[in-house]
């Protein structure tokens, strides 16, 4: 399993070498990624603090930290052949979550780019929308929305942890059925 989003804040990924890492997106992110068995802790200090996900992949379209945490369309050109390079080679992939909606519209781009079959219009973004896109070998990914785990969602209740829970079983479930 796979989940895409922008750490808010890529500075605090910069300063600790692991996305969503260093704020409180990643306390958020991390705690329900452990309650769900996919991490081995709760806490996510830094890359050397000996966190594994297990089967599980955290990736973003955009690696640099755009003013507003909102990256402009050349910033998201340039980060595009990486992005695509990493979907691409996740050859297992049977299902992904992706946190905002930048990271929906961005993986459907990349999908599309990548050869792949995408709906015809695009499924607009929404917590808890789901769609599917198929590889040219048939295979099937789950694509999984989910609203980011940015303060600005958790701080207002738009994101509440029970939401954020349910998204990350639902995300384990498709992955492993």
């Amino acid at each position: 399993m796979v989940i895409i989003g922008l750490a808010p804040a890529a500075h605090g990924a910069n300063r600790t070498g692991r996305m969503f890492t260093g704020d409180q997106s990643g306390d958020w992110l991390y705690r329900a990624l452990y309650d769900a068995d996919i991490a081995s802790q709760a806490q996510s200090i830094d890359a050397a603090d000996g966190l594994p996900l297990h089967d599980c992949r955290i990736i973003a379209p955009v690696h640099c930290a755009p003013p507003d945490n909102w990256p402009r369309p050349d910033e998201k050109r340039t980060c595009a052949i990486w992005f695509d390079d990493e979907l691409a080679r996740l050859a297992a992939l049977r299902a992904l979550m992706c946190l905002g909606q930048i990271a929906w519209t961005s993986t459907l781009a990349a999908a599309r780019r990548l050869g792949w079959q995408v709906p015809r219009p695009a499924p607009r973004f929404g917590h808890g929308t789901r769609t599917q896109v198929v590889r040219p070998d048939g295979s099937i990914i789950v694509v999984l929305g989910c609203y980011h785990v940015s303060r600005q969602n958790t701080n207002t209740g738009r994101l509440t942890r029970s939401m954020l829970d349910d998204a990350v079983n639902t995300l384990r479930n498709l992955a492993t059925t």
